[in-house]
């Protein structure tokens, strides 16, 4: 019993990784990150991210007054900081003590973050309580993460089972993005929505399942207004409407030529009905 226990004590402190970390040979095809990750290698790295990260927060969160607000009070600055430590231990082998710090960040701040997804540099997650990002999940430069956002897996084998966002996306309130699919630079999605397939480019994604309501290549934009967003089947079935309006019109049309044209073989016939019984008389 005491060599069972011993050998159990064993494996539970052991802090280095029994096996590879899942492959993802995608990820690194379909976004280049800055790497900020990794964490910087000495104080004055440190402290240019950390300023550059209080910059985005300060232009893309209206409600920030001052830098030192920012510095106090966002936690989904605190989980970010917290991560980066996190995925610099996981990188280097470690397994018990990032997951450690990654469970007191979740407990910190209400987002939980995996020591083993990447990040790039200048992301803002805007308060960000309920947020999960899954261990293969890549998450690209510039990014944008609301509350409640799911970066998730769809498998149980140790492979790259998480999504890829590429620059400057924004995913938007509790919002879940599934699967090793790709998001490309610039796409958009709604709150709520469930993405299941990659999206291309600058496109925009709404609803359950999601669908592409716009694609705008050429435009980039690191907002999105919630409040405005295309509502893929209200547009289906006004088109319906549309559709089922303009036969209406047609069908009416049809008739009253028919209906002209009947009448005037009536009273043709008429006419010559009265025109035989004159002759007759």
């Amino acid at each position: 019993m005491a060599g069972l226990l011993l050998q159990t004590a064993a494996r539970l402190l052991r802090t280095r990784t029994p096996s590879a970390p899942p492959d993802r040979p995608n990820a690194a095809a379909r976004v280049t990150l800055t790497p900020a990750s990794d964490g910087p290698h000495d104080l004055s790295a440190l402290l240019e991210v950390i300023a550059e990260d209080i910059e985005t927060v300060m232009r893309l969160d209206p409600a920030a007054r001052h830098a030192l607000e920012v510095l106090l009070v966002y936690p989904g600055l605190h989980a970010l900081w917290l991560h980066r430590a996190a995925h610099a231990m996981w990188q280097r082998g470690f397994v018990l003590a990032p997951r450690l710090l990654a469970h007191a960040n979740r407990r910190w701040t209400g987002i939980e973050i995996h020591p083993g997804a990447r990040f790039g540099r200048r992301v803002f997650i805007d308060h960000g309580m309920g947020i999960v990002i899954g261990e293969t999940a890549t998450v690209g430069d510039d990014c944008l993460l609301y509350k409640g956002v799911v970066l998730g897996g769809t498998s149980l084998e140790r492979k790259e089972r998480h999504p890829t966002l590429g620059r400057g996306v924004v995913v938007g309130t509790n919002a879940s993005v599934l699967g090793p699919i790709h998001l490309g630079d610039g796409a958009k999605v709604g709150s709520n929505s469930v993405v299941i397939r990659d999206v291309p480019e600058g496109a925009t994604v709404v609803g359950v399942p999601g669908r592409v309501v716009t694609s705008e290549k050429s435009i980039v934009r690191q907002g999105l207004d919630h409040a405005n967003l295309p509502d893929p089947i209200a547009q289906l079935i006004t088109r319906l409407m549309d559709n089922i309006e303009t036969l209406e019109t047609r069908l009416a049309e049809v008739e009253r030529v028919k209906g002209t044209k009947r009448g005037a073989k009536l009273a043709g016939r008429d006419h010559e009905l009265a025109a035989f019984e004159g002759d007759g008389e």
